[in-house]
């Protein structure tokens, strides 16, 4: 049995290589996570219950600052290394989880929410200078650390780099806005709406000066604020189930939802038609609006940023 399995392992390191996560860390780091991983894509099954899991690997931040970061009240219990097998019946991936290094050290951490899903990994990532392993209960595995976000889609591996990646490119276009705005419009277009597979078109609009014209077609929505934490669901909930672009001031405020963006003249001779309808429209009013920044979300979920007619950023399947 041990043989087998040796060779899936090393199947699963090819294939996560090739989905976009270059080795990093000593033998025994790969090893700890390729184990995590594989126990992630084959969990054990109990009368048809398939179980979420997640694990933290190697944090390398001070424990003292963790809660501060992720704003998570949070609680730690040693386990022992040996118990792993039983220890891992009670992380949920989502409020417990569990903790490994190379040294062999073990525990629980338990949240008083939970944070289980794309976007609370990549915080929690971030804020514990770790690699993060989840099972979440809907079936996807996803792989978060320094190198972005790998998603298990059923036949093959999806990368997203880091949102920071997405932002240099908006930077080096020549960008005189609030970068903090269009970061935060990226990561809830790859975390939140990608990551679901909600279709969304977001323009975020760098001047208070009118705009090309488009059609209105819905009433004016609530201001949400795309940088405030709260606003965030309801902004996800709606755009679930409206189609047009997704209005964005200057401050990230949301002003207008549904709108049906209208092409100029130029813009259609000057922008060929690129995928879909949605890909085709957010593209071609980026050239009517050249100081916009717009954001297009697929369905299956590759992200694309746009200025100037011109794209500055998009991710491969």
């Amino acid at each position: 049995m041990a043989p087998f399995r040796d060779r899936r392992l090393r199947r699963l390191a090819e294939e996560l290589e090739e989905g976009g996560l270059a080795p990093s860390g000593d033998g025994a780091f790969q090893a700890m996570l390729l184990e995590e991983v594989d126990l992630a894509l084959r969990p054990p099954v109990h009368e048809r219950h398939v179980p979420s899991s997640g694990t933290i690997l190697e944090p390398g931040a001070d424990p003292d600052a963790w809660s501060a970061g992720t704003q998570l009240d949070m609680a730690r219990v040693v386990v022992d290394p040996k118990a792993l097998p039983g220890a891992r019946r009670f992380v949920d991936g989502l409020s417990s989880w569990l903790v490994r290094t190379t040294g062999g050290g073990a525990e629980w951490v338990l949240f008083n929410r939970p944070a289980g899903s794309e976007r609370d990994l990549v915080v929690l990532s971030d804020v514990l200078d770790a690699t993060v392993v989840q099972r979440h209960p809907t079936g996807v595995v996803r792989i978060v650390g320094a190198f972005g976000v790998l998603r298990w889609e059923g036949l093959a591996w999806h990368h997203e780099p880091p949102v920071a990646t997405w932002v240099g490119a908006v930077r080096a276009a020549g960008f005189t806005g609030d970068t903090s705005v269009v970061e935060a419009m990226l990561r809830m277009a790859v975390h939140d709406l990608g990551s679901l597979g909600i279709g969304a078109l977001l323009v975020h609009r760098t001047t208070d000066a009118p705009g090309p014209p488009v059609e209105i077609r819905l009433p004016a929505p609530p201001p949400l604020h795309i940088r405030t934490a709260s606003h965030l669901a309801p902004l996800r909930h709606a755009l679930a189930q409206v189609d047009g672009a997704a209005l964005f001031d200057r401050h990230g405020v949301l002003r207008q939802l549904g709108v049906r963006l209208v092409p100029s003249d130029g813009a259609e001779r000057a922008v060929p038609p690129l995928e879909g309808t949605r890909h085709t429209s957010g593209l071609r009013y980026s050239h009517d609006d050249p100081t916009a920044v717009v954001v297009m979300v697929s369905e299956d979920g590759p992200v694309s940023v746009a200025r100037a007619g011109a794209l500055l950023g998009r991710a491969v399947r």
